[in-house]
C-alpha cells in the first residue's frame, strides 16, 4: 500500500472522519487504493480497555462497567434517558482520566489539554515530536506504527489534523514514524493546518520534521502522490474501511458534505472569511446521485451533512428526493425555513433535527454583524420547523463587538419566549480571529503566546468583556427557569452529534 492515511487522536469518536472518508473515496474512485488508519478511536479504545485500576470509588465503578458503557452508546440503551447517557460518558471520561495522569495531561472523549505543552506553540509541537514516548497513547500507536510500516511499507503517510485537541498527538506520531522511518515522506493537512497556513505572514516551523503542508481540500493533492489525473467527476466518500472501527454511536452514521466555504460569506469577524475560504459545491444532481448511492450501499442509521450551511437550494433538492433516511445538518435562518410546507418536506425527506446559528436576539446585533438574519423571519422559522416535528440546534454568540449587556438580555428574552421550540442550545463566547478585515476598528492585543494562535484579544468597545460576559452566562442565562432546562438536556462531551439520536427516540423537552 503506497499511501497511508491517518486520523489522530482526539475528536469525539462517534463516526468516520469525513475528510479521510472523502479522499479514500476519491482515490478509489480513480483506481486506486490506500491505508486508512482510524487513530483516534483505536486509541480511545485502547486506553478505555487497558488495564487501568484504582483505589477510589469513582474509578473502580467506571472500571467495573466501562464494557457496559461502551455497548450501551453502541447498541442505544445509553439513549433511554439523559441521566444514563451522562453516567456512561462520565466515567468512561474516568477512565482517560486516570489513564493520562502519570503523563501530566487532561484526556477526555472529545479533548487533550496537556499540563505543560501548548497546543498554539510550534516548539511545544516539535517536543512532543522528539519525545513521542510521553504521550498518553504511546503504547498504541507505537506497536500500530510498527506494525504498518512492516505490512505495508507505505512510500506516503499523511496526518489529517483538524482539532487543536489532535495537535500534540499528531506531532507525537510523525515523530514517533521519523524514528521508525526517517525516509518516510510525511504529508500533514486538515482543517487546523489550512487556518494556520492562512494566517497573515504563515511561516512554516516544521520544516524538517514535515515534507508538506497541504491547506484546504485535499483531492486535488492526493490524486498527485497517487499519480493519477483528476477525472473532474467528484467521487463519493468511502465508509466501508471504517465500518469495523466501532464508534461510539447506536448505527452507522455517515459524514457528508455538500460544499466547501460557506454561501453566505459576508458575516464580520468570520474565520472564513479572514481565510479567504472560497465557496465551492457538488452539482445538484451529484449530490442527489450519491445520496441514493449511500443509502443503497452503506445503510448508515444517519447522515451527517457536514457542509458549514447547507443551501436552501441544495435542502430544496433533498427535500423534493425525499431521501427517506435520518439526517441533521447546519442551515441558516432564511425564508424558506419560515415555510410550513418546506419545513414539511424536509421532515419527510428523513431530517430529524437542523443546527441554527441565531447567534444574537438584538436585531441590532445581527445587522452590525452582517448576518443577514432577520428576527420575525427567526420567530416563523423556529415554529414551523417545531411544528413539522424537527428538533433545532440553536448556536448563540455572546461577547462580539456590537453586543452590550441589554442586548445579551434582549437574547435571553428572545430564548424564553421561544423556549418550547428550541430543544438544544449551544452557548460560547466570541473570539476575534486574527487576520479579520474588521480587527482594525478595535483595540486589540495577544492573549496567547502561542505562534500558532489563531485568535486574538481586544478590548471591547462597550465594555463587555469576557468577565462580564461569563458573569451574565453564569448569574443569567443559565438560571434562567425557561431557559436551563435547554441548556441540561445536551448530551455532555458529544453534544451535537449524538443529540439526533436522542430526538429520533423522542427524548426532548417534549417526549
Amino acid at each position: 500500500m503506497e499511501i497511508v492515511l491517518i486520523h489522530p487522536p482526539v475528536s469525539k469518536p462517534c463516526e468516520p472522519p469525513a475528510g479521510l472518508a472523502r479522499l479514500t473515496g476519491t482515490l478509489k474512485g480513480h483506481g486506486r487504493q490506500c491505508l486508512v488508519i482510524d487513530a483516534n478511536i483505536e486509541g480511545l479504545l485502547s486506553l478505555l480497555n487497558g488495564k487501568e485500576t484504582s483505589n477510589d470509588t469513582w474509578t473502580k465503578r467506571a472500571i467495573h462497567h466501562r464494557e457496559e458503557n461502551i455497548t450501551s452508546l453502541k447498541n442505544g440503551n445509553a439513549f433511554k434517558s439523559m441521566g444514563r447517557y451522562t453516567r456512561s460518558v462520565t466515567d468512561l471520561n474516568r477512565i482517560l482520566q486516570v489513564a493520562a495522569e502519570k503523563y501530566g495531561t487532561h484526556l477526555s472523549l472529545n479533548n487533550f489539554i496537556h499540563g505543560t505543552l501548548s497546543q498554539v506553540k510550534s516548539d511545544d509541537l516539535i517536543k512532543a515530536a522528539e519525545h513521542p514516548e510521553a504521550n498518553v497513547f504511546y503504547p498504541y500507536f507505537d506497536q500500530r506504527l510498527r506494525t504498518m510500516l512492516e505490512e505495508h511499507a507505505p512510500r506516503v503517510v499523511g496526518f489529517s489534523l483538524n482539532y487543536l485537541s489532535q495537535a500534540l498527538s499528531t506531532f507525537a506520531m510523525i515523530g514517533h514514524m521519523r524514528s521508525l522511518n526517517p525516509a518516510m515522506n510525511v504529508i500533514l493537512g486538515g482543517g487546523l493546518v489550512t487556518s494556520w497556513m492562512r494566517r497573515p505572514g504563515w511561516v512554516n516551523p516544521f520544516s524538517g520534521l514535515v515534507d508538506e503542508l497541504v491547506a484546504g481540500p485535499g483531492e486535488e493533492y492526493i490524486l498527485s502522490l497517487a499519480g493519477v489525473r483528476n477525472s473532474g467527476r467528484t467521487k463519493m466518500p468511502e465508509y466501508e474501511t471504517f465500518w469495523g472501527n466501532g464508534y461510539l454511536s447506536p448505527g452507522r452514521v455517515a459524514p457528508y458534505s455538500t460544499s466547501t466555504g460557506c454561501y453566505w460569506g459576508k458575516c464580520s469577524f468570520c474565520p472564513e472569511k479572514a481565510e479567504g475560504s472560497r465557496y465551492t459545491r457538488l452539482p445538484e444532481k451529484t449530490m442527489s446521485s450519491d445520496l441514493k448511492a449511500m443509502l443503497e450501499k452503506e445503510t448508515p442509521m444517519l447522515i451527517h451533512m457536514c457542509d458549514n450551511a447547507l443551501s436552501p437550494a441544495l435542502m430544496s433538492v433533498i427535500a423534493a428526493q425525499e431521501i427517506v433516511s435520518p439526517w441533521y445538518g447546519f442551515a441558516r435562518i432564511t425564508h424558506h425555513l419560515a415555510d410550513p410546507d418546506f419545513c414539511s418536506a424536509l421532515k419527510r425527506s428523513g431530517c430529524v433535527m437542523l443546527k441554527l446559528g441565531l447567534e444574537s436576539g438584538d436585531q441590532a446585533v445581527l445587522d452590525e454583524l452582517n448576518k443577514g438574519i432577520r428576527l420575525d423571519v427567526a420567530r416563523m422559522a423556529l415554529t414551523a420547523l417545531h411544528d413539522a416535528g424537527i428538533a433545532t440546534y440553536v448556536y448563540l454568540l455572546f461577547g462580539t463587538p456590537p453586543e452590550d449587556w441589554d442586548s445579551a438580555r434582549r437574547t435571553l428574552s428572545f430564548v424564553a419566549e421561544y423556549n418550547d421550540h428550541i430543544d438544544f442550545l449551544n452557548i460560547s463566547i466570541f473570539n476575534l480571529p486574527r487576520g479579520s478585515r474588521e480587527i482594525n476598528t478595535l483595540a486589540t492585543y495577544d492573549f496567547s503566546e502561542g505562534d500558532l494562535s489563531l485568535y486574538q484579544g481586544f478590548v471591547h468597545p462597550k465594555g463587555w468583556d469576557r468577565n462580564r460576559v461569563r458573569q451574565f452566562l453564569d448569574k443569567e442565562l443559565k438560571r434562567h427557569p425557561l431557559i436551563s432546562p435547554i441548556i441540561r438536556r445536551d448530551p455532555p462531551v458529544f453534544t451535537s452529534n449524538h443529540a439526533p439520536f436522542f430526538v429520533m427516540r423522542g427524548i426532548t423537552s417534549k417526549g
